[in-house]
């Protein structure tokens, strides 16, 4: 007999408890029309994943608990289907007139009505950004059920990347291993994530099915590519990558061991992933949130260029505006460019000069800056005056301002507070400058959601770099150059080196003396950015804690 398996690879959304149960229901009845037997939905997918501070609150258990039984009843009549749904549990007691909190993340197996088994995860990860020990405790034993004859092994996310979980469900007789998860994205987690399983059944001798979650989170992205490995670790099928999708195995027994069979999707190249991840991270914020469209300061330079190709690839050009607010050095060609781009993107652009205010403003500073020569202060005063007029129109219109400032310039403090970091959402804020020019170029040679071929004029790809609030001015002037500038940082922020040993590996020490010294001594500005999505595995987020008060100088 064959067992007919599907993953509800959906994108849920955090605290619609009642809308998440609906979208596991539906799933399960489709699914079941087809001979599906077995649904598993990702982890904690009655909430949404991460939920955060949220699972500290009785009533949001509560919730939860209301719509798993809700999948439970509505499901009931299913004769024979057995439906995993990922949710928090937990309860609350009072010892000594102390609150004690007792969470667990749980998966619960239900067929025609009734709890035939339960599992809570072992392995809580505390690093990057997870914080599963803030709010869970860990299960210890492990979870085997049957269905048609195959003993169906449970596990969930992190388990998986430890042998005794695996090991646990394997001498508890089980065939298969199912594991459900919410592995947020970053460039190259999905091939990780394979070989990482790969190990897992080798070392087992087990298949695997991985059921993975799609969507995003506010900062993370999940790219879903739930998929299949045959018990030697051999890709069996691969769901599609950044979409929702049915993803169904067939199981069955051959020359003595179990099969697996799937479809099989493309694993995606990288440029594509990164656009897809920043576009589904864009949408997702968007549209959970119910912001009816976004504006963008379009300046006629690349960063701004590249976060309205995103924005215009996420929600439609009708949901997108774009401003230009030339000062008295914005260069003509600027102006050009800006307005050529929203012509291809056609979406709705606007021309408002800062020169007026820019005026108002130094004269009325002008008694208080007598004496002083001219500097970085008058540059962020035009800022300032381009992130004020966003927010205004932000506050009439309701729809949310995208910033644009990349994660080279978040990193070394290049942009201004309150001026072109204000805002709600910073697309690219995980996306160094390098990255910047590659995503524009492969956006220029692919259109992958049929919104505008070629949409960024090359003239903005190819002239150098410049904020434009000075005369002459470019990035390098004040920057290594951004090649330098990003191998550095990387360096640093994602991989932790010291200064000897970034150093050591060729670059100058004035080089990295500078990029480090920037990076410190801004921690206070990144604090204060909006969000945004997550691409690389630390970005200037949740998974960046550094303090603001330090002496520490390696």
């Amino acid at each position: 007999m064959t067992l007919q398996l599907s993953v509800a690879q959906l994108n849920f959304t955090v605290g619609d408890m009642q809308g998440n149960a609906r979208k596991i229901i539906d799933a399960a009845r489709t699914a079941y029309q087809r001979g599906v037997r077995l649904l598993v939905t990702p982890e904690l997918a009655i909430c949404g994943y991460a939920a955060e501070d949220l699972f500290l609150r009785p009533s949001f258990i509560a919730a939860c608990q209301a719509a798993v039984a809700l999948v439970q009843t509505e499901l009931a009549s299913l004769q024979g289907m057995h439906v995993v749904v990922g949710h928090p549990s937990g309860d609350d007691k009072r010892t000594r007139s102390v609150a004690v909190q007792q969470r667990y993340n749980m998966a619960s197996v239900f067929c025609e009505g009734r709890l035939i088994a339960s599992y809570a995860k072992r392995e809580l990860p505390n690093y990057q950004v997870f914080d599963e020990r803030r709010y869970f405790v860990p299960g210890r034993d492990a979870c085997v059920f049957e269905v048609q004859g195959v003993q169906i092994g449970l596990l969930i996310c992190e388990d998986a990347w430890f042998e005794q979980p695996a090991f646990d469900a394997r001498e508890a007789g089980a065939q298969l291993l199912v594991v459900m998860n919410a592995s947020p994205y970053h460039r190259g987690k999905s091939l990780e994530r394979e070989d990482a399983m790969r190990v897992r059944s080798l070392a087992t001798g087990l298949p695997l099915v991985y059921a993975h979650l799609v969507g995003a989170q506010d900062e993370v992205v999940f790219e879903g590519r739930s998929f299949a490995l045959q018990a030697d670790g051999e890709l069996a099928g691969r769901a599609p990558g950044f979409v929702e999708d049915a993803f169904e195995v067939s199981c069955f027994h051959q020359f003595g061991q179990l099969t697996l069979s799937a479809a099989l999707a493309p694993m995606g190249e990288d440029l594509s992933d990164v656009w897809q991840a920043l576009v589904l991270g864009v949408r997702d914020y968007i549209s959970k949130n119910r912001f009816p469209s976004v504006l963008l300061g379009l300046s006629g330079g690349i960063d701004s260029a590249l976060v309205m190709a995103i924005a215009v690839d996420a929600l439609g050009a009708e949901r997108v505006r774009a401003v230009m607010m030339p000062s008295p050095y914005t260069a003509g060609i600027s102006l050009t460019d800006a307005r050529d781009m929203a012509q291809r993107m056609q979406v709705r652009y606007d021309e408002l000069s800062i020169l007026p205010m820019f005026n108002e403003f130094l004269q009325t500073l002008a008694p208080d800056f007598q004496g002083k020569p001219i500097d970085t202060t008058e540059e962020n005063i035009q800022a300032r005056i381009r992130g004020t007029l966003l927010m205004a129109m932000s506050n009439k219109h309701g729809s949310i301002v995208l910033t644009t400032g990349n994660k080279s310039e978040m990193a070394t403090g290049y942009c201004t507070l309150y001026g072109d970091m204000a805002g709600g959402f910073a697309v690219i804020k995980d996306v160094s400058k390098t990255l910047v020019y590659q995503l524009a170029r492969w956006r220029n040679a692919h259109d992958p959601f049929g919104t505008c071929a070629g949409p960024i004029p090359e003239r903005i790809i190819t002239r150098p770099p410049s904020a434009e609030l000075r005369e002459d001015q470019t990035d390098q002037d004040s920057l290594p150059p951004y090649d330098v500038l990003d191998a550095i940082v990387e360096r640093y922020m994602e991989q932790d080196q010291s200064q000897q040993q970034i150093e050591a590996a060729g670059f100058r020490r004035e080089d990295v003396d500078q990029v480090i010294r920037l990076i410190r001594i801004n921690e206070y500005k990144r604090r204060q950015a909006p969000i945004g999505v997550r691409i690389t595995h630390r970005g200037f987020g949740k998974d960046w804690r550094y303090p603001i008060t330090s002496l520490f100088r390696a």
